[in-house]
Protein backbone atom coordinates (compact mmCIF):
# COMPACT_ATOMS: atom_id res chain seq x y z
CA UNK A 1 0.00 0.00 0.00
CA UNK A 2 1.52 3.81 -0.93
CA UNK A 3 1.81 6.15 1.78
CA UNK A 4 -1.09 7.98 0.25
CA UNK A 5 -3.60 5.23 0.60
CA UNK A 6 -2.44 4.32 3.94
CA UNK A 7 -3.01 8.13 4.73
CA UNK A 8 -6.62 7.94 3.16
CA UNK A 9 -7.45 4.69 4.84
CA UNK A 10 -6.89 5.75 8.11
CA UNK A 11 -8.59 9.20 8.29
CA UNK A 12 -11.25 8.31 10.63
CA UNK A 13 -14.17 10.42 9.24
CA UNK A 14 -16.65 12.11 12.44
CA UNK A 15 -20.04 11.40 11.03
CA UNK A 16 -23.69 12.40 12.30
CA UNK A 17 -27.25 10.37 10.33
CA UNK A 18 -30.12 12.36 10.32
CA UNK A 19 -33.51 9.61 9.50
CA UNK A 20 -36.34 8.56 10.91
CA UNK A 21 -38.63 5.91 8.90
CA UNK A 22 -38.09 2.16 8.33
CA UNK A 23 -35.95 3.07 5.18
CA UNK A 24 -33.40 4.38 7.09
CA UNK A 25 -32.53 1.68 8.95
CA UNK A 26 -30.16 -0.19 6.72
CA UNK A 27 -28.82 2.69 5.39
CA UNK A 28 -27.78 3.85 9.20
CA UNK A 29 -26.54 0.15 9.48
CA UNK A 30 -24.56 0.32 6.42
CA UNK A 31 -22.74 3.72 7.66
CA UNK A 32 -21.84 2.89 10.84
CA UNK A 33 -19.99 -0.50 9.13
CA UNK A 34 -18.15 1.55 6.44
CA UNK A 35 -14.49 1.76 8.05
CA UNK A 36 -13.06 4.92 8.75
CA UNK A 37 -16.16 6.14 9.87
CA UNK A 38 -17.22 7.17 13.62
CA UNK A 39 -20.57 7.94 14.31
CA UNK A 40 -20.54 10.70 16.61
CA UNK A 41 -25.40 11.38 16.91
CA UNK A 42 -27.71 9.71 15.34
CA UNK A 43 -30.97 12.79 14.49
CA UNK A 44 -34.61 11.44 14.27
CA UNK A 45 -38.17 12.79 14.65
CA UNK A 46 -39.11 12.97 18.88
CA UNK A 47 -41.33 9.72 20.14
CA UNK A 48 -44.77 9.76 18.87
CA UNK A 49 -47.48 9.00 20.82
CA UNK A 50 -48.95 5.77 19.13
CA UNK A 51 -52.94 4.03 19.64
CA UNK A 52 -55.67 4.24 21.94
CA UNK A 53 -53.41 4.66 24.85
CA UNK A 54 -51.03 7.53 23.36
CA UNK A 55 -47.93 5.29 23.99
CA UNK A 56 -45.31 7.12 23.38
CA UNK A 57 -43.60 5.45 20.53
CA UNK A 58 -39.93 6.19 18.99
CA UNK A 59 -39.32 6.09 15.05
CA UNK A 60 -37.51 3.30 13.49
CA UNK A 61 -34.49 5.02 13.39
CA UNK A 62 -34.49 6.22 16.72
CA UNK A 63 -35.06 2.81 18.05
CA UNK A 64 -32.44 1.03 16.33
CA UNK A 65 -30.23 3.89 17.34
CA UNK A 66 -31.17 3.24 20.89
CA UNK A 67 -30.70 -0.47 20.58
CA UNK A 68 -27.36 0.00 19.36
CA UNK A 69 -26.37 2.78 22.36
CA UNK A 70 -26.15 5.31 19.64
CA UNK A 71 -25.78 9.23 20.82
CA UNK A 72 -29.33 10.06 19.95
CA UNK A 73 -30.60 13.69 19.44
CA UNK A 74 -34.47 14.30 19.02
CA UNK A 75 -35.02 18.06 18.01
CA UNK A 76 -38.91 18.66 17.28
CA UNK A 77 -37.70 21.17 15.08
CA UNK A 78 -34.42 21.44 13.09
CA UNK A 79 -34.29 24.99 12.51
CA UNK A 80 -34.57 26.24 16.37
CA UNK A 81 -31.55 27.42 17.68
CA UNK A 82 -31.29 25.38 20.51
CA UNK A 83 -31.35 22.09 17.69
CA UNK A 84 -28.82 24.02 15.83
CA UNK A 85 -26.66 24.25 18.86
CA UNK A 86 -26.52 20.98 19.97
CA UNK A 87 -25.73 19.73 16.24
CA UNK A 88 -22.52 22.44 16.14
CA UNK A 89 -21.55 20.55 19.49
CA UNK A 90 -21.75 17.47 17.41
CA UNK A 91 -18.73 18.85 14.83
CA UNK A 92 -19.86 16.40 11.91
CA UNK A 93 -17.04 16.10 9.38
CA UNK A 94 -19.91 14.31 7.19
CA UNK A 95 -24.10 14.42 7.26
CA UNK A 96 -25.57 11.26 5.73
CA UNK A 97 -29.70 11.60 5.61
CA UNK A 98 -32.44 9.34 4.61
CA UNK A 99 -36.31 9.66 5.24
CA UNK A 100 -35.50 12.45 7.74
CA UNK A 101 -38.86 14.36 7.29
CA UNK A 102 -37.56 18.17 7.65
CA UNK A 103 -36.10 20.80 5.63
CA UNK A 104 -32.10 21.10 6.98
CA UNK A 105 -31.81 25.24 6.94
CA UNK A 106 -28.35 26.69 5.39
CA UNK A 107 -27.10 26.71 8.88
CA UNK A 108 -27.12 23.30 9.46
CA UNK A 109 -25.85 22.72 5.76
CA UNK A 110 -23.14 24.46 6.69
CA UNK A 111 -21.72 22.53 9.36
CA UNK A 112 -19.92 19.58 7.93
CA UNK A 113 -17.58 20.04 5.73
CA UNK A 114 -16.91 17.17 3.80
CA UNK A 115 -20.94 16.93 3.03
CA UNK A 116 -24.07 16.84 3.94
CA UNK A 117 -25.84 13.57 1.77
CA UNK A 118 -29.23 12.36 1.02
CA UNK A 119 -30.31 8.74 -0.07
CA UNK A 120 -33.55 9.59 -1.92
CA UNK A 121 -35.96 6.37 -3.55
CA UNK A 122 -36.49 7.57 -6.92
CA UNK A 123 -34.51 8.68 -10.57
CA UNK A 124 -34.15 12.10 -9.66
CA UNK A 125 -35.57 14.46 -10.83
CA UNK A 126 -38.25 12.74 -11.11
CA UNK A 127 -40.33 12.51 -7.78
CA UNK A 128 -38.68 14.78 -5.39
CA UNK A 129 -40.51 15.10 -2.48
CA UNK A 130 -42.41 13.45 0.58
CA UNK A 131 -43.87 10.32 -1.40
CA UNK A 132 -41.83 9.03 -3.93
CA UNK A 133 -42.27 5.59 -3.72
CA UNK A 134 -46.06 5.47 -3.84
CA UNK A 135 -45.99 7.79 -6.52
CA UNK A 136 -43.77 5.75 -8.42
CA UNK A 137 -46.60 2.77 -8.65
CA UNK A 138 -48.84 5.27 -9.00
CA UNK A 139 -47.41 6.14 -12.25
CA UNK A 140 -46.84 2.68 -13.35
CA UNK A 141 -42.94 3.27 -13.94
CA UNK A 142 -41.37 -0.03 -14.47
CA UNK A 143 -37.89 1.47 -13.19
CA UNK A 144 -36.66 3.49 -11.02
CA UNK A 145 -33.43 4.71 -8.82
CA UNK A 146 -31.88 5.44 -5.80
CA UNK A 147 -29.85 8.31 -5.74
CA UNK A 148 -27.07 9.91 -3.60
CA UNK A 149 -27.19 13.61 -4.12
CA UNK A 150 -25.77 16.85 -1.98
CA UNK A 151 -28.51 18.22 0.35
CA UNK A 152 -29.87 21.64 -0.40
CA UNK A 153 -32.56 24.20 0.83
CA UNK A 154 -34.37 23.53 -1.90
CA UNK A 155 -35.95 19.69 -1.66
CA UNK A 156 -34.28 17.08 -3.39
CA UNK A 157 -33.28 19.37 -5.74
CA UNK A 158 -29.43 18.59 -5.45
CA UNK A 159 -26.23 18.02 -7.19
CA UNK A 160 -26.59 13.92 -7.67
CA UNK A 161 -23.20 11.90 -6.21
CA UNK A 162 -24.39 8.13 -7.85
CA UNK A 163 -27.14 6.20 -8.40
CA UNK A 164 -28.25 2.93 -8.32
CA UNK A 165 -30.81 1.57 -10.64
CA UNK A 166 -34.08 -0.17 -9.08
CA UNK A 167 -36.51 -2.52 -10.88
CA UNK A 168 -40.07 -1.65 -10.04
CA UNK A 169 -42.06 -5.03 -10.14
CA UNK A 170 -45.99 -5.56 -11.63
CA UNK A 171 -47.16 -6.42 -8.26
CA UNK A 172 -44.52 -4.30 -5.76
CA UNK A 173 -46.57 -2.11 -2.65
CA UNK A 174 -45.31 0.52 -1.30
CA UNK A 175 -44.08 -1.31 1.24
CA UNK A 176 -41.90 -3.96 -0.71
CA UNK A 177 -40.99 -1.55 -2.88
CA UNK A 178 -39.44 0.38 0.07
CA UNK A 179 -38.02 -2.72 1.20
CA UNK A 180 -35.63 -3.15 -2.10
CA UNK A 181 -34.75 0.84 -2.36
CA UNK A 182 -33.57 0.67 1.30
CA UNK A 183 -31.17 -2.30 0.52
CA UNK A 184 -30.31 -0.50 -2.62
CA UNK A 185 -29.59 2.63 -1.18
CA UNK A 186 -27.53 0.71 1.38
CA UNK A 187 -25.46 -0.84 -1.13
CA UNK A 188 -24.89 2.64 -2.78
CA UNK A 189 -23.64 4.30 0.33
CA UNK A 190 -21.20 1.50 0.44
CA UNK A 191 -20.17 1.66 -3.00
CA UNK A 192 -20.03 5.42 -2.96
CA UNK A 193 -19.34 7.16 -0.15
CA UNK A 194 -15.92 6.00 -0.21
CA UNK A 195 -15.41 7.34 -3.71
CA UNK A 196 -16.61 11.07 -2.38
CA UNK A 197 -14.69 10.93 0.60
CA UNK A 198 -11.21 10.28 -1.26
CA UNK A 199 -12.56 13.16 -3.61
CA UNK A 200 -12.83 10.89 -6.58
CA UNK A 201 -16.66 11.19 -7.11
CA UNK A 202 -18.28 14.82 -8.52
CA UNK A 203 -21.77 16.05 -7.69
CA UNK A 204 -23.03 16.61 -10.93
CA UNK A 205 -26.75 19.27 -11.08
CA UNK A 206 -29.65 17.62 -11.79
CA UNK A 207 -31.56 18.17 -15.32
CA UNK A 208 -33.65 21.07 -15.20
CA UNK A 209 -36.16 19.03 -17.06
CA UNK A 210 -38.70 16.29 -16.15
CA UNK A 211 -38.80 17.38 -12.14
CA UNK A 212 -41.94 16.51 -10.83
CA UNK A 213 -43.05 17.09 -7.05
CA UNK A 214 -44.68 14.45 -4.95
CA UNK A 215 -46.40 16.32 -1.60
CA UNK A 216 -47.37 14.07 1.37
CA UNK A 217 -50.45 11.57 1.28
CA UNK A 218 -53.64 12.34 2.94
CA UNK A 219 -56.48 9.98 4.37
CA UNK A 220 -58.59 11.61 1.62
CA UNK A 221 -56.31 10.36 -1.03
CA UNK A 222 -57.22 6.94 -0.60
CA UNK A 223 -60.82 6.96 -2.05
CA UNK A 224 -61.07 4.84 -5.43
CA UNK A 225 -62.77 6.65 -7.50
CA UNK A 226 -64.56 4.66 -10.66
CA UNK A 227 -64.16 7.46 -12.93
CA UNK A 228 -60.91 6.07 -13.11
CA UNK A 229 -59.55 3.14 -14.99
CA UNK A 230 -59.37 -0.48 -13.10
CA UNK A 231 -55.88 -0.45 -13.87
CA UNK A 232 -55.33 3.41 -12.26
CA UNK A 233 -56.82 2.00 -9.33
CA UNK A 234 -55.32 -1.66 -8.79
CA UNK A 235 -51.76 0.64 -8.69
CA UNK A 236 -53.15 2.87 -6.11
CA UNK A 237 -54.18 -0.11 -3.61
CA UNK A 238 -50.83 -1.29 -4.44
CA UNK A 239 -49.31 2.13 -4.07
CA UNK A 240 -50.98 3.28 -1.08
CA UNK A 241 -50.17 0.76 1.46
CA UNK A 242 -49.68 0.87 4.09
CA UNK A 243 -51.01 4.70 4.13
CA UNK A 244 -52.99 6.01 3.56
CA UNK A 245 -54.45 2.60 2.34
CA UNK A 246 -57.14 2.77 -0.27
CA UNK A 247 -61.47 2.60 0.42
CA UNK A 248 -64.60 2.37 -1.37
CA UNK A 249 -67.62 3.91 -0.02
CA UNK A 250 -70.86 4.50 -1.52
CA UNK A 251 -74.43 4.35 -0.92
CA UNK A 252 -74.58 0.85 -1.27
CA UNK A 253 -72.23 0.42 1.34
CA UNK A 254 -74.50 2.62 3.52
CA UNK A 255 -71.33 4.77 3.35
CA UNK A 256 -69.04 2.42 5.06
CA UNK A 257 -66.17 2.18 4.25
CA UNK A 258 -65.13 -0.87 2.78
CA UNK A 259 -60.65 -1.16 2.48
CA UNK A 260 -59.39 -2.67 -0.04
CA UNK A 261 -55.90 -4.59 0.25
CA UNK A 262 -55.75 -6.22 -3.06
CA UNK A 263 -57.46 -6.25 -6.38
CA UNK A 264 -56.74 -6.93 -9.83
CA UNK A 265 -58.16 -5.98 -13.44
CA UNK A 266 -60.57 -7.34 -16.03
CA UNK A 267 -62.07 -6.27 -18.76
CA UNK A 268 -65.66 -4.29 -18.70
CA UNK A 269 -68.73 -6.40 -19.42
CA UNK A 270 -72.62 -4.97 -20.97
CA UNK A 271 -74.57 -3.27 -18.60
CA UNK A 272 -71.38 -2.17 -16.53
CA UNK A 273 -71.56 1.28 -14.72
CA UNK A 274 -68.92 2.91 -13.43
CA UNK A 275 -69.53 3.05 -9.54
CA UNK A 276 -71.42 -0.41 -9.43
CA UNK A 277 -70.55 -2.82 -7.61
CA UNK A 278 -71.02 -6.20 -9.95
CA UNK A 279 -70.32 -10.22 -9.93
CA UNK A 280 -66.95 -11.13 -10.66
CA UNK A 281 -66.42 -14.45 -12.33
CA UNK A 282 -64.48 -16.09 -9.62
CA UNK A 283 -68.15 -15.64 -7.42
CA UNK A 284 -66.59 -12.48 -5.43
CA UNK A 285 -67.09 -8.67 -5.94
CA UNK A 286 -66.01 -6.02 -8.42
CA UNK A 287 -66.32 -2.55 -8.72
CA UNK A 288 -67.38 -1.38 -12.24
CA UNK A 289 -65.53 1.83 -13.48
CA UNK A 290 -64.58 3.94 -16.41
CA UNK A 291 -62.60 1.34 -18.39
CA UNK A 292 -62.26 -2.32 -16.95
CA UNK A 293 -63.46 -3.89 -13.71
CA UNK A 294 -61.32 -3.57 -10.46
CA UNK A 295 -61.78 -7.52 -9.16
CA UNK A 296 -61.66 -7.19 -5.25
CA UNK A 297 -59.73 -9.94 -3.78
CA UNK A 298 -59.57 -9.23 -0.19
CA UNK A 299 -61.23 -6.71 1.57
CA UNK A 300 -61.37 -5.35 5.50
CA UNK A 301 -65.01 -3.51 7.13
CA UNK A 302 -63.88 -1.26 9.43
CA UNK A 303 -63.14 -2.48 12.38
CA UNK A 304 -62.98 -6.09 11.35
CA UNK A 305 -60.64 -8.60 9.80
CA UNK A 306 -59.46 -9.07 5.87
CA UNK A 307 -61.64 -11.40 3.88
CA UNK A 308 -62.54 -12.17 0.40
CA UNK A 309 -64.73 -10.09 -1.32
CA UNK A 310 -67.09 -13.88 -1.83
CA UNK A 311 -66.76 -14.06 1.47
CA UNK A 312 -68.23 -10.41 2.38
CA UNK A 313 -70.63 -10.93 -0.57
CA UNK A 314 -72.40 -13.96 0.91
CA UNK A 315 -73.09 -11.71 4.12
CA UNK A 316 -74.53 -8.72 2.09
CA UNK A 317 -75.79 -9.99 -1.15
CA UNK A 318 -77.24 -6.60 -1.44
CA UNK A 319 -74.29 -5.09 -2.22
CA UNK A 320 -74.52 -6.32 -6.06
CA UNK A 321 -76.88 -4.23 -8.74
Amino acid sequence: MSDGAAAETSTVVRAAFFGSGSFAVPILDALIALPGIRLAAVVSAPDRPVGRKAIPTPTPVAARARELGLPLLQPIRVRKPEAVEALAAVAPDLVVLADYGQLIPRVVLDLPKRGFLNLHPSALPRWRGAAPIPATILAGDVESAVALMVVTEEMDAGPIVAVEPLEVRVDDTAVTLEERASAAAARLLVRALPEWLAGRLVARPQPAEGVTLTRPLRREDGLLDPKRSAAELERQVRAYQPWPGSYIQSVKTGDERLIVWKTHVAESEPGDVAGWFVSAADGGLALATSDGRLILDVLQRAGGREMSSADLLRGRPGLVR
